[in-house]
């Protein structure tokens, strides 16, 4: 297990796969993209260029104590036996109870996130985000990151799945927190309530009341259909994302911005065209 924290580790630090993300995103937003009009060198791109490059250090840290200490825990907590036979599982079987069991956990800190105002303070950072694409899922504030995935892997290592299932459902994550954020036309069809597609993932940083504090779920929309919180129309998609609010304008700024002695709430967003006419 050692060695799979050391190959964990190394894939926050690597950075030979930007370039691999990069030449399979940027062709794919060109091609389906959803919203035309959006420049492939949008707003704040190179901001969200450092948060790719420099946010891997500190969240790979954070994360990897958090499993250390999950391992720690799961081997004092729990029986050997019980945590030999959950490894001892077919590989694509664990895998599967992994995404259940991550994703669960990351919807309730996620939802946490938007609940607890100072929680939301990090949050906002992510939510900030006016323009999505690949680039743009990279902007988390590092508290935020680490909190929100870091805690999803605790129950993950504590039980005791094999390092080759975790680093398998964790490259899932990564590829799909990617595709979740691009800007691309695809919706799953119908399946989009079984695997969370961009487009609902879209509606959950829109910048509209009716799609606020919805679809929470990294990857599986069914926690949203369960505990009331899922939003995706049919037929249309938002008109604006973001907050309401513009953060500073560079990495270092928005790092310091939740602790910020004269930041104040987040305002609501501005009204729509529509509600201006009513």
């Amino acid at each position: 297990m050692a060695a799979a924290m050391l190959d964990l580790l190394s894939g926050f630090l690597d950075l030979k796969g930007v370039l691999l993300i990069a030449l399979i995103f940027v062709p794919l937003e060109r091609l389906l993209p959803r919203r035309r009009e959006q420049p492939l060198l949008r707003r704040f791109w190179t901001v969200d260029t450092l948060y790719l490059f420099l946010n891997r250090i500190p969240i790979g840290i954070g994360i990897m104590l958090l499993i250390a200490l999950s391992l720690a825990a799961g081997q004092t907590l729990l029986p050997d036996a019980f945590r030999g036979a959950v490894a001892a599982q077919p590989v694509w079987l664990q895998v599967i109870e992994l995404i259940i069991v991550a994703d669960l956990v990351f919807y309730a800190i996620h939802r946490l996130f938007h609940a607890v105002p100072f929680l939301w303070r990090f949050h906002a950072v992510h939510h900030s985000i006016e323009d999505l694409d690949w680039l743009a899922a990279h902007r988390v504030h590092p508290v935020d990151q680490i909190l929100t995935k870091g805690l999803s892997l605790v129950p993950c290592f504590m039980l005791g799945f094999s390092g080759a299932a975790i680093g398998m459902s964790l490259l899932l994550y990564k590829w799909h927190a990617l595709l979740l954020h691009s800007n691309v036309r695809i919706d799953f069809g119908p399946l989009g309530w079984i695997v969370a597609s961009p487009a609902f993932h879209h509606w959950h940083h829109a910048n509209e009341p009716g799609a606020w504090d919805r679809n929470f779920a990294g990857q599986l929309p069914i926690w949203d259909l369960l505990f009331g919180t899922a939003n995706m129309p049919a037929g249309r998609m938002p008109a604006r994302y973001g907050i309401g609010e513009t953060l500073p304008g560079s990495y270092v700024q928005q790092m310091l911005y939740p602790f910020r002695a004269d930041r104040g709430a987040v305002p609501e967003a501005p009204p729509t065209p529509e509600q201006q006419a009513a």
